[in-house]
């Protein structure tokens, strides 16, 4: 697998918007966030869906996107609008269009599915960028194939964990507030572990998925906290309202930033010498200090810090 080809997105927020409203996709391009995915599969009606992949492609090959990764979520491959979805968006839409997000991957079948007609199309249309893809893991089997999932392809950059439907996958319970019932700590903590693990493991972005509560800024923002303690590069937006937020605690602290670059250069002057580890204004660093921050310096490096 040729993880080269994979180029490397800023993911701190990932906006959600429906692939049928034309002003809430004109409203996502001028927005602040890394990443807009237009929505085909939820958030759209079936008596939709026809029509908004019409939208979708307009909106992608006419709005000014600025540095956004441009994304469409398909439809699962339980439905009848997955390949109409991928060759309607791709054909009409494409060097426009970055990546596409798989709904509901189960096994490594699903997303080889979209790898062969995402290449077969790239052929056939003479395209000269590649499109990427990413994938939801919001079914339990799609958590028990976890692993290989996140191996599958080296088109693949990201797996984003979507509580939402893993909730009704589980049987977990939901309140009619939308929270989940009495648990003694985070009830997704496992998941979004598992899920970060397969990705490191794979050389892929872990996302975390959405906080439907927009209305909750404190909550959304722990939320944020917690998925980028575990690893995660990023959160889903649900409302323009969490943009900054998520941005806010996925980017980092800027005196961070510069300490961590002058340990890794006073430990990359040292390893010349032949030193394994140093001593540097109070601080001991040696190789595990030094991939420690590497997360950091990563994201720092995309963003332009």
């Amino acid at each position: 697998m040729n993880t080269s080809l994979r180029p490397q997105r800023l993911r701190r927020v990932q906006l959600a918007v429906p692939g049928s409203s034309e002003k809430m996709i004109r409203k996502a391009a001028a927005s602040d966030a890394d990443h807009v995915f237009l929505d085909l599969e939820d958030a759209v009606a079936p008596s939709q869906k026809v029509e908004a992949r019409k939208n979708v492609v307009e909106a992608l090959n006419t709005l000014d996107w600025g540095k956004k990764t441009r994304c469409v979520r398909i439809n699962d491959l339980s439905t009848k609008y997955t390949y109409e979805d991928i060759i309607t968006v791709v054909s009409g839409a494409r060097e426009n269009v970055d990546t596409l997000m798989l709904t509901k991957v189960k096994s490594v079948s699903d997303v080889l599915f979209a790898d062969t007609l995402l290449r077969q199309l790239e052929e056939t249309l003479g395209l000269t960028k590649r499109i990427g893809l990413e994938a939801l893991i919001e079914e339990v089997e799609g958590l028990q194939n976890v692993e290989e999932i996140a191996k599958s392809c080296d088109r693949l950059e990201a797996l984003i964990f979507g509580m939402g439907d893993f909730s009704a996958s589980m049987g977990v319970l939901i309140k009619p507030d939308g929270k989940v019932g009495p648990y003694p700590g985070d009830v997704w903590h496992y998941s979004r572990f598992r899920m970060v693990m397969a990705c490191r493991a794979a050389g892929i972005d872990p996302v975390d998925g959405p906080y439907a509560d927009f209305r909750d800024p404190e909550g959304y923002t722990e939320e944020c906290s917690r998925s980028l303690t575990l690893g995660c590069v990023g959160k889903w937006a649900l409302h323009p309202a969490q943009i900054p937020l998520a941005i806010d605690v996925f980017t980092p602290d800027a005196d961070v930033v510069s300490r961590a670059r002058k340990l890794a250069a006073a430990y990359d002057e040292a390893s010349k010498q032949g030193l394994g580890a140093i001593n540097f204004e109070g601080t001991v660093v040696d190789l595990a200090s030094i991939r420690m921050f590497g997360a950091i310096l990563k994201q720092a490096d995309l963003i332009g810090m």
